[in-house]
């Protein structure tokens, strides 16, 4: 008899999730959301849903109550009342990990006293905090809300003296970190799993390419040399062997002018920077998430494909009901979301677009490049 999953979070993640949940019936025989938006996307692959915030207890209790497992697609839940349910269910990524990363000076603190390189970083408490940091840091860099950020949302990049009361005042008194700025050549990922019984295993390297903050292609493998990938791939390792705990990470790395390899952020959950894995691998994130949390041996991280993986955006100007997207094209595979309304660069789908006949990502590039404009997102 399979087990029951819940979910905290039933947004695109949770919907694939649930989708390699289903082909697991031998594991798992039924999966439970708690998720704020009715008919969200998780529940409409058939998984039930709670309606309720991530945060809220009582749901959370909810879920517990009826759920073998729990984990989650959305950093934001309450890591303490998480670890209240442990008795009824069995948590993955546990609690405490979840506690470190959530909160970015710990997850930063948490790193550097294990000798995982990540930039420098300072707690910061008020504006004097900030000037004084400046002072040491240099210009630009970067102040960062420590919690409930993500897709660069929290970040705000300080350039000169003038923007330092801008850059305060926009965090409306959040708990804040500065970090010093990393001039990267370019920005690049590692998903990572490690399961109950402590195996870990690391996908492929892979490149990443940003519009305003928000994830638009995966490049999968990077394009960097092996001793880069090979330097990128044991930090992931080491960083899971610390963390402890169970699932798929998403670790966020920078590649330095010298070749170095910094830890930028980590995701304690499936990754946007790991969709490619559904056409690309042998085993998807999703089916490894699965796996890890459930105490299984761990699936091949083999890359079977160059692939690209290209993320849907809403349209900048305008915010509504948009028209289905249909993209045919050899080797392209679309997944959209099910998100009724499309708002500015809210993410709405991603299609993979994988290697057939062993072109070079060049060649893959250049084919995107064609496809892009039937990509975008237009209204009804």
């Amino acid at each position: 008899m399979g087990k029951i999953l819940g979910i905290i979070g039933g947004g695109q993640l949770g919907m694939m999730i649930a989708e390699a949940a289903k082909k697991m019936p031998e594991h798992i025989s039924k999966i439970i959301v708690v998720d704020p938006t009715k008919n969200c996307p998780a529940a409409q692959v058939g998984a039930e849903q709670i309606v309720a915030d991530y945060k809220d207890k009582d749901a959370i209790e909810d879920l517990a109550n009826k759920s073998d497992i729990i984990t989650y697609e959305i950093e934001s839940g309450d890591s303490n009342v998480l670890k209240s349910v442990e008795k009824y269910a069995e948590i993955n990524p546990s609690p405490e990990t979840l506690r470190i990363i959530q909160d970015k000076f710990l997850q930063k603190s948490f790193l550097k006293e294990n000798n995982i390189p990540v930039p420098e970083f300072v707690e910061i408490d008020n504006i004097e905090d900030i000037k004084k940091s400046l002072d040491e840091f240099g210009y630009p860099a970067l102040l960062k809300a420590r919690r409930d950020a993500y897709d660069g949302r929290g970040n705000y990049k300080i350039d000169s003296k003038d923007e330092v009361q801008k850059a305060f005042d926009y965090f409306k008194g959040q708990s804040l970190l500065l970090e010093k700025f990393v001039p990267f050549k370019m920005e690049v990922s590692v998903i990572a799993s490690r399961n109950t019984k402590g195996q870990i295993k690391t996908y492929p390297l892979v490149e990443n390419i940003h519009e305003e903050n928000i994830l638009r292609e995966t490049i999968a493998p990077a394009r960097v040399s092996s001793k880069v990938t090979e330097k990128a791939e044991k930090i992931a390792s080491q960083t899971m062997d610390v963390l402890k705990g169970a699932g798929v990470f998403g670790i966020e790395m920078f590649v330095t002018q010298d070749d170095e390899i910094v830890i930028n952020e980590i995701a304690p959950r499936v990754h946007n920077s790991g969709h490619h894995t559904l056409e690309s691998s042998e085993t998807s994130q999703f089916e490894q998430h699965l796996r890890a949390i459930l105490g299984l041996e761990l699936g091949s991280t083999k890359l079977l494909h160059h692939t690209i993986m290209y993320n849907i955006l809403g349209n900048k100007s305008f915010q509504g009901k948009y028209k289905p997207l249909k993209i045919n094209d050899e080797n392209l595979f679309l997944k959209m979301y099910g998100k009724e309304i499309s708002k500015p660069m809210r993410k709405l789908g991603h299609f993979n677009l994988v290697s057939s006949n062993n072109e070079t990502i060049k060649e893959l590039l250049e084919k995107l490049d064609g496809i892009k404009p039937r990509a975008a997102v237009q209204s009804v």
